[in-house]
């Protein structure tokens, strides 16, 4: 019983959560087709388009063509989309009845979370000190700031990689990481295309 109304919890929460994180994610300017097209075409140069474009179509108004606001936004997303899983994955870990492994794993992966929304935060503020005379460094910094964030949510991945790691709480929190992934892979994708446009090419 005490099971069974621990996973209805869960589902209550994952629910809650996904709800918030849409409307922070979709909230509809006024659009035009010139400013669709470039999300579009900006989207199609990164590992997941149709991830990109749907979180980033949104706000191709305040974007413009800008590639610098379409950096800028990119990370924003993905940085609330860190927060949000962050928060989520501190609520499942306080659940009674979690498998040990999943518990411990749930552990590891709040702390390397965490790592990653610090370095998205730091990813912004360098992005935000830019100008043509510290492109070079400050793109680096960038690039190293969001390469890290990555890297911190494929360890959490893998460490709900297994077998054994069967449970409603690994299944959901996975899947949360692995849409944040996703949104950092493209968010470097767009670093590294912004770089690019302004003379600057990133190892």
């Amino acid at each position: 019983m005490e099971a069974s109304s621990s996973h209805h919890g869960l589902a209550i929460l994952s629910i809650v959560l996904t709800s918030q994180i849409a409307l922070t994610l979709a909230y509809p300017p006024f659009l035009n087709d010139r400013n669709i097209e470039y999300i579009k075409s900006s989207c199609s140069t990164t590992t997941y388009p149709k991830l990109c474009y749907r979180c980033l179509s949104v706000y191709a108004s305040s974007i413009n063509t800008s590639p610098k606001l379409l950096v800028h936004t990119a990370l924003n997303v993905t940085l609330r989309a860190s927060k949000a899983t962050s928060r989520l994955m501190v609520k499942i870990s306080r659940f009674h009845g979690l498998e040990p492994r999943v518990a411990a794993a749930m552990a590891d992966c709040i702390e390397v979370i965490g790592d990653s929304v610090d370095e998205l935060q730091q990813s912004l503020g360098e992005l935000g000190h830019i100008s043509s005379s510290n492109i070079s460094l400050t793109m680096s910094d960038v690039q190293t700031w969001v390469s890290a964030a990555l890297t911190d949510e494929d360890t959490c991945m893998d460490g709900f990689a297994g077998n054994n790691m069967n449970g409603y709480a690994k299944t959901m929190a996975r899947k949360r990481i692995i849409k944040v992934a996703h949104l950092t892979s493209n968010a470097l994708a767009l670093i590294n295309n912004y770089a690019s446009s302004q003379g600057y090419y990133l190892p």
